[in-house]
């Protein structure tokens, strides 16, 4: 029995020195060695690429700061046509930027803006993405009333491409290339502004198609955007084939 209170006795008084001669930890330098005097330096945090790191909930990834405002703009770009309303008319900018080709002007003009609607639909795609869904909004009835709108929309976009053609599409009446006349066949039979209306729907169905609320105030910008670009093109646009018709009268006065 003595012999067993020995050993424990021993293992005591070694676990004692063990822990009388550990070192002490020096604490945390502030500067790091051999580091130039810079705030990343200074501080020994890691520092931010700028990239979030992913976080998995439920098998889905999700950014871990992700946007927490859906402002994407898409109206903003929609309007792309009206950087070239004055400058091209008056100046012909594009064109002898073109070497006085104003078809191949036009056609520059069309690829941009058409690039440029490529990228608002992205931008308006990822805002909805991360926004919070509201249940009243995917009820069936919405859902097919989305498809419709949808459909309505692209309808009523490609039906005015065809009907226009491209230099009628994307502004070719800046350029100097004007239609004979006015084109008054479907979708312009029910709408002067076929193109605008049908994106809008558009926006408007897929918004309620994902059942995404910010898509349809988002919407509504377009909207707004659109019929204030309308205020300027329309009068615009009628004053340049007017002009037209005044030239021509003279001309026949003059024979």
């Amino acid at each position: 029995m003595s012999s067993i209170i020995g050993q424990a006795k021993g293992l005591i008084d070694f676990d004692q020195k063990s822990l009388l001669s550990k070192p002490k930890l020096n604490p945390r330098p502030n500067k790091l060695p051999n580091c130039p005097q810079s705030p990343r330096c200074q501080s020994p945090s890691i520092p931010y690429s700028g990239t979030p790191s992913p976080v998995k909930v439920h098998n889905t990834t999700f950014p871990s700061n992700p946007p927490t405002k859906a402002f994407t703009a898409p109206g903003h770009f929609s309007n792309a046509k009206a950087l070239a309303h004055c400058p091209e008319y008056h100046n012909k900018v594009l064109t002898r930027l073109f070497n006085g080709n104003s078809r191949l002007g036009c056609y520059a003009l069309a690829v941009t803006i058409f690039g440029i609607g490529i990228f608002r639909d992205m931008l308006y795609e990822r805002a909805l993405r991360y926004q919070p869904t509201h249940p009243l909004l995917l009820t069936p009835p919405l859902t097919y009333t989305a498809y419709a709108l949808i459909a309505a929309g692209n309808i009523l976009v490609l039906s005015s491409m065809y009907a226009l053609g491209i230099t009628g599409t994307y502004l070719g009446d800046y350029f100097g290339i004007l239609m004979d006349k006015r084109v008054t066949s479907f979708p312009f039979n029910i709408s002067d502004a076929p193109m605008y209306y049908g994106s809008t729907m558009s926006f408007l169905g897929t918004a309620i198609l994902y059942g995404k609320p910010a898509g349809v105030l988002l919407t509504v910008e377009v909207l707004v955007v659109y019929l204030m670009a309308l205020r300027f093109e329309d009068p615009f646009t009628a004053e340049i084939y007017a002009k037209r018709e005044r030239v021509r009268k003279e001309g026949k006065k003059g024979k």
